[in-house]
């Protein structure tokens, strides 16, 4: 018996629309996560980028649990000694939405050039509209990422 790797030209990739509004940051990320490497694909293989494109709409409306916003710290660096420079996560939600959303995906990605190549797959914006219309997109709905109210 061989192991299946699957060919270039048996992966298709379609178009996903998840919009984020009052959902958890993290139950977001690791469902967009998921869905970008292709592991809910029955050819998913762990060497290869067999993932879908996704689009995540209403980034600013995206909530965290239990007052990690204000709690949470979000770390980079420049590179120089002493250039370390830090912000709440409520800081950076108020300030780039999507750059908050995407870093958060990121985190959950590889970390090689497999990962990097999976994360141009990924689309955030802040407000309800997209510019991807003709991918005609279907609609994702994670339910398990709602926020308690």
């Amino acid at each position: 018996m061989t192991t299946y790797s699957p060919k270039v030209s048996e992966i298709t990739r379609d178009w996903h629309v998840v919009d984020a509004e009052g959902m958890v940051l993290g139950r977001l990320a690791t469902e967009v996560a998921r869905i970008l490497r292709g592991k809910h694909k029955p050819i998913f293989s762990p060497h290869m980028d067999t993932g879908d494109h996704v689009i995540i709409v209403n980034a600013d409306k995206v909530v965290l649990t239990k007052g990690k916003a204000a709690d949470k710290m979000v770390y980079r660096h420049s590179g120089f000694p002493g250039g370390i420079k830090s912000s709440t996560y409520a800081d950076d939600l108020d300030r780039k939405p999507a750059d908050a959303v995407r870093r958060t995906v990121r985190g959950m990605l590889p970390k090689n050039r497999l990962g990097r190549q999976q994360l141009t797959k990924l689309k955030v914006y802040a407000g309800p509209t997209h510019p991807h219309q003709a991918q005609q997109p279907q609609t994702l709905v994670i339910e398990a990422a709602k926020a308690r109210s």
